[in-house]
C-alpha cells in the first residue's frame, strides 16, 4: 500500500477484515504529510466503518472526535436556501393520503419536507425519545478533522497487524509485461508484492507515473481548480450551536464550504482561477470570514484515470480520480473502492483475472462519472449570482450523463422514472437528484397542482415534522449524552459482502 492517508488505511483495514492471511504493508512518506483540513462525509462511509469494518463507535468518538452531519445546506439558486439530506426517501417517498411523491408538493416551499430536513432547519441532529435520549438513524454522516481521522485509522490498522514503513519510492521497475516488478526505496530496500495499491494521492505515483495510465479530465463540466482553506477556533465552544450539516455558499467565482467541529469551524473557498486570481479569491474569502486565521491554497484537477486497476496496481482515492468536494463524495468513493476490491479478492481466492479487472474498471469509472454528472447540475442551474463565472457555468457546463435526467424532469416533473436515468451505483439516486432539481427550481412542463385537501394534508405533515424537530437534540446535547459514563453503544454488526 503506497500512501498512509485515509485512502491507504481504509483500504488496508478492509483487506485485513476479510483476508487476515494477507501480509499488508503501508509505505508512507512523512514528506507528504497530512492534509490538515476539516472533512465531511456521506452515510456510505458511516456504514463502511461501523458495519463492514465493525468499528467500535465508542473508540471512534473518543479518538477521531467527529460530529454528526445530516446533509448539506445549499445557499444556492433562487431559494433563500434548501436542504439536501441523506434520507433515502427525502423527496422520493409518499405521504399517507397524498397521490404523488413528496417532491411534487415541495416545489413551493422546500422546508420541513421530511424528518431529516426538518431537523436540519432547526439545527437539531436527532429526534428525542421518551427518555430524552437521541434516536439514532442510519441516514447520518460525519464531520471530522482529517488529522484526527487518519490518526484513528492508523492506530486501528496497527492493532490489526498492518505493518507501517516510513520510506519513499525513488524508482519503479516494470517487468516484461508492463506490470510492476519492484519498488526501489530511499532507504536502499527493494520491495515486491503480489498486488500494489496506489493510495499516493494526486501524485498517483504508480498508476500515472509508473504505468502511464491516461487521465480523463472533467474540465468541460467542472471548472473550479483551486481551493483556499482556513478557519478559526470557537471562542466559547460550549455555547455555540454545532450545525448538523455542511453549508455550501455561492461565491463570485465558485463556492465556500463551512464544516462544523466541536471546537473549530473550517471554511474553504473552491474557485476557478480563470475568473479569480489567488489574491482576489483570498480577499473575497476574508470578507466573508473575517475570523479566519492562516490560509493556504490547494490546486487540483477534476477527473479520473481511464482505468483504476491496471496490471497489478489498483488505485484508491485521489490516485485514481478526484472531483471537487461539493458533495463530500471522496471518502464514500474510497470506502466503495476498498469494499469492492476486498470482496473481489475474497471471492476469486486472491487470483483476479483480466475479466474481473475489466468489470471493476467499468463499475468505478461509472461511479466517478456519475459524481461528475451530479455536480454538473449544481453549476449549470445555479442562478443565485450574476457574475462572469456563473454566467459561464450556465452557458458552458457540459451535463454529460445528467442530461437525460434533466430531459425527463423537464418533461415529467418529479417522476419515479428518474431511477431509470441514473446509474445503479449512484451515490445520490432518485432522492438526491430530486432534492437538487426541486431545490434549484428547475422548470418543468408537468408541474403538479395539488387539490385543496392535498394542500391541507401536506401542511399537516410539515407541521408534524416541525414539531418533532423542535423537540429534538442538538449536536452539542447528543455529544454530552454519549459521553456520560452510563451511556452504552450497541455492538457493531458486521455486514456481508457488497
Amino acid at each position: 500500500m503506497l500512501g498512509g492517508g485515509s485512502a491507504g488505511f481504509l483500504a488496508a483495514l478492509a483487506l485485513r477484515s476479510r483476508l487476515p492471511e494477507l501480509d499488508i504493508t503501508v509505505i508512507r512518506s512523512r514528506e507528504i504529510g497530512i492534509i490538515g483540513v476539516g472533512e465531511g462525509s456521506t452515510p456510505s462511509l458511516t456504514r463502511f466503518l461501523h458495519e463492514y469494518l465493525a468499528v467500535d463507535p465508542k473508540s471512534f468518538f473518543e479518538l477521531a472526535q467527529p460530529t454528526w452531519k445530516l446533509g448539506i445546506r445549499f445557499l444556492w439558486g433562487p431559494r433563500p436556501y434548501f436542504n439536501y439530506n441523506f434520507n433515502t426517501g427525502q423527496l422520493a417517498s409518499p405521504v399517507p393520503g397524498l397521490r404523488r411523491l413528496r417532491a411534487a408538493y415541495a416545489a413551493e416551499d422546500m422546508e420541513y419536507e421530511d424528518p431529516i430536513s426538518a431537523l436540519m432547519s432547526l439545527d437539531r441532529a436527532f429526534e428525542r425519545n421518551a427518555q430524552g435520549l437521541p434516536v439514532f438513524h442510519p441516514n447520518v454522516a460525519y464531520h471530522f478533522e482529517n488529522e484526527k481521522f487518519v490518526g484513528f485509522l492508523e492506530r486501528l490498522a496497527v492493532s490489526q497487524g498492518v505493518a507501517i514503513v516510513e520510506d519513499t519510492v525513488t524508482k519503479v521497475d516494470l517487468d516484461e509485461t508492463g506490470a510492476i516488478a519492484a519498488l526501489h526505496m530511499a532507504s536502499g530496500e527493494n520491495r515486491t508484492a503480489g498486488l500494489y495499491l496506489d493510495a499516493s494521492g494526486f501524485e498517483s505515483r504508480l498508476l500515472r507515473k509508473a504505468l502511464g495510465e491516461p487521465f480523463l479530465s472533467y474540465g468541460g463540466s467542472l471548472f473550479c481548480d483551486r481551493a483556499i482553506i482556513g478557519g478559526w477556533d470557537r471562542t466559547v465552544p460550549e455555547e455555540e450551536v454545532i450545525r448538523p450539516y455542511t453549508t455550501c455558499e455561492t461565491m463570485n467565482a465558485g463556492w465556500c464550504w463551512r464544516i462544523e467541529h466541536e471546537r473549530r469551524v473550517h471554511r474553504g473557498y473552491v474557485y476557478c482561477s480563470s475568473f479569480a486570481s489567488d489574491h482576489e479569491a483570498e480577499a473575497e474569502f476574508r470578507a466573508k470570514n473575517p475570523k479566519a486565521s492562516h490560509t493556504r491554497v490547494i490546486p487540483f484537477v477534476s477527473g479520473r484515470y481511464r482505468h483504476q486497476w491496471v496490471k497489478n496496481v489498483v488505485a484508491i482515492g485521489n490516485a485514481g480520480g478526484f472531483v471537487e468536494p461539493l458533495e463530500a463524495t471522496a471518502l464514500g468513493a474510497i470506502a466503495f473502492q476498498s469494499r469492492t476490491l476486498t470482496d473481489t479478492l475474497l471471492e476469486c481466492n486472491r487470483r483476479p483475472t483480466p475479466l474481473i479487472a475489466r468489470y471493476f474498471n467499468e463499475l468505478h469509472g461509472a461511479v466517478w462519472d456519475d459524481i461528475r454528472n451530479f455536480l454538473a447540475l449544481h453549476y449549470r442551474y445555479n442562478t443565485r449570482l450574476d457574475t462572469p463565472f456563473w454566467r459561464h457555468c450556465q452557458q458552458a457546463t457540459d451535463l454529460a450523463g445528467a442530461a437525460e435526467v434533466v430531459e425527463l424532469y423537464r418533461h415529467q416533473g418529479p417522476s419515479v422514472w428518474i431511477e431509470a436515468a441514473t446509474h445503479r451505483a449512484s451515490q445520490f439516486g432518485v432522492p438526491g437528484y430530486l432534492a437538487l432539481l426541486v431545490g434549484l427550481r428547475l422548470e418543468t412542463q408537468c408541474r403538479y397542482q395539488p387539490s385543496g385537501e392535498e394542500r391541507r394534508l401536506w401542511q399537516a405533515e410539515r407541521d408534524k415534522l416541525k414539531g418533532m424537530a423542535s423537540r429534538g437534540l442538538t449536536v452539542n446535547e447528543a455529544l454530552a449524552i454519549i459521553r456520560m459514563p452510563q451511556w452504552r453503544w450497541g455492538a457493531p454488526k458486521r455486514t456481508s459482502p457488497a
